[in-house]
């Protein structure tokens, strides 16, 4: 479930919107398997009772294998490479009776890039465990106790003087109770709490036995994130439903040696959402929602990396803050076979975090000195159509949005882009079933360049070339866009037949579309007083072949 502005008072800590995903419970009736064999990668997915109904497992899990094929190579640069990613979910429940049921499920996932030269790699480990409980048919509850690692680093070679080995992670300790009660069935209230202990080491570096760095340990920092709140939904009239809430938000940074709180933030977020059903197939929704964040993300690359710096709200770093407004309209067509939707929103918010030019990020114990502080602003028109008629299915969607800045000592306190400023954003997604057996399917998206802030020219200064940078984000990135076809082929149906299973022939970027990762710049060996930008990329065209099946 995605929630764009009309957040539920529940979800709290972060400005961007909510993505909620749930795992699915396990077959409590037969043991089943599916999964897929692939030239790109391959999965198995498990589920079924254990000795009887009330107790049910799932176990999934995905490997991608391109390393493999590198050592094929007659490159014996690339031969010996490491590239691939894997991920692991596992769910166990079990229902005691009518009015109890426990689950646990984990997740573990890892990336890992790794040459002669240089490894990166980043991975998550969660596990929760939840308690639900029926109180009456009117009122239901849920304990949850969770626990996530995320950790991340790079290394260079051992054998030169600047090998090191430099990691970081974030560890979050967590525990929430919620209630749900229905007092008719056109009404509902919910409410809880939760509290959220955050233990992050922003950086370690270790170095190799031929390095020449020592080793760098950078101070844990802890805080403790606590959320209350009540929230109420309920029809007015046959038309009408109005659902509104108010969450109270403390934020205390935390000393584990001293067991004592350095300092802290309260904070109260009213959220309100309004649905009009002023037609049987067409709606009108209103929203506004007000959140706070108090763990901040600094990254200096434009590119993708996991090497970012995690930080926390201090009497120095303010909690950001959001006041989100937003208003659609919905139309369901053609007897409720197209979806159309238009829906406006604005976004205006305060402590907004940047970083002053040429600012040193990575293992700097004070890094609350590189530290800029404003106010941005977002707003935007969102269309989106979906269809499923006949032997066609998919969506158009298209976004018109802006996002600036305007932070104090940066950009000489004028307006700029923000790095989220994606204008134009585009996706066509459509399928078409030639037959029973054969789908035809393919999906285009478009996103206008991210901002950037490019060298524009430079100076000599005796017999060093100093760039000269643009205003802050006054360059773009190229735009990005790609196309993905496919072909399903699926096997001959047999009720008798347990086995089912179908072809995948697809192409990942079917027009080779080399979209740039990262651009730098460097100098022309054939033309020292000039500059050139060097585009790099990860791949063009990726075709795949891949055999899906279930048991």
């Amino acid at each position: 479930s995605l929630y764009k502005g009309d957040i539920p008072a529940k979800n709290g800590g972060r400005l961007a919107s909510v993505l909620d995903i749930r795992m699915k419970d396990g077959n409590a009736r037969n043991f089943t398997a599916s999964g897929g064999v692939g030239t790109i990668s391959s999965r198995l997915t498990l589920e079924g009772p254990i000795a009887s109904e009330k107790t049910t497992f799932l176990l999934a899990g995905r490997r991608t294998y391109a390393d493999l094929f590198l050592k094929m190579s007659s490159d014996e640069q690339i031969k010996d490479n490491i590239l691939y990613f894997y991920d692991v979910n596992a769910k166990l429940s079990h229902s005691f009776s009518e009015t109890d049921r426990i689950y646990f499920s984990a997740y573990l996932g890892k990336d890992v890039v790794k040459n002669h030269f240089s490894e990166i790699y980043f991975g998550n480990h969660t596990s929760t465990f939840r308690w639900n409980h029926v109180f009456s048919p009117r009122l239901f509850s849920n304990l949850t106790l969770l626990f996530s690692n995320y950790q991340y680093g790079l290394a260079q070679s051992d054998a030169n003087a600047s090998g090191i080995k430099w990691i970081s992670n974030m560890q979050d300790y967590g525990a929430r109770l919620d209630f749900n009660y229905y007092p008719t069935p056109a009404h509902s209230i919910s409410f809880g709490a939760q509290s959220t202990l955050h233990d992050i080491l922003p950086g370690e570096v270790r170095p190799s036995d031929n390095s020449v760095f020592s080793p760098v340990i950078m101070q844990r920092k802890q805080a403790l994130e606590h959320g209350f709140y009540i929230e109420n939904a309920q029809k007015i009239g046959t038309k009408l439903t109005w659902r509104y809430g108010l969450r109270l938000s403390v934020f205390q940074n935390y000393d584990l040696d001293a067991k004592n709180s350095e300092h802290s933030y309260w904070r109260l977020e009213p959220r309100s959402g309004l649905t009009w059903m002023f037609h049987p197939k067409s709606s009108f929704k209103a929203s506004y929602a007000r959140t706070y964040q108090y763990m901040h993300l600094s990254s200096n690359s434009q590119s993708t990396t996991p090497l970012d710096v995690w930080f926390l709200s201090s009497p120095v770093v303010k909690p950001q803050r959001s006041d989100q407004f937003s208003l659609g309209w919905f139309r369901h067509l053609a007897n409720n076979s197209v979806d159309l939707s238009i829906e406006t929103f604005y976004k205006d918010m305060q402590n907004t975090i940047d970083f002053k030019d040429y600012a040193d990020l990575m293992l700097n114990e004070d890094l609350e000195s590189e530290l800029r502080f404003g106010r941005a602003y977002a707003y935007g028109l969102e269309f989106m159509t979906r269809y499923n008629r006949g032997k066609w299915n998919g969506w158009l969607s298209y976004t018109w949005s802006r996002s600036r800045r305007k932070v104090n000592e940066i950009n000489n306190n004028e307006w700029y882009y923000s790095p989220y400023d994606l204008t134009h954003d585009v996706s066509i997604v459509a399928s078409y079933r030639l037959s029973p057996r054969l789908l035809l399917s393919g999906n285009w998206v478009f996103t206008t360049g991210a901002p950037v802030t490019f060298p524009v020219g430079r100076f000599e200064s005796g017999n060093d070339l100093i760039p000269i940078y643009s205003e802050r984000n006054a360059e773009r990135m190229p735009d990005y866009h790609r196309l993905d076809v496919g072909i399903t082929w699926k096997g001959k149906e047999n009720p008798q037949k347990k086995w089912q299973g179908e072809w995948v022939f697809s192409a990942y970027n079917a027009y080779a579309r080399k979209n740039a990762w990262s651009i730098y710049f460097e100098q022309d060996e054939n033309n020292p007083h000039r500059t050139k930008a060097m585009k790099s990329y990860l791949f063009s065209i990726i075709p795949a072949i891949t055999y899906n099946f279930r048991f």
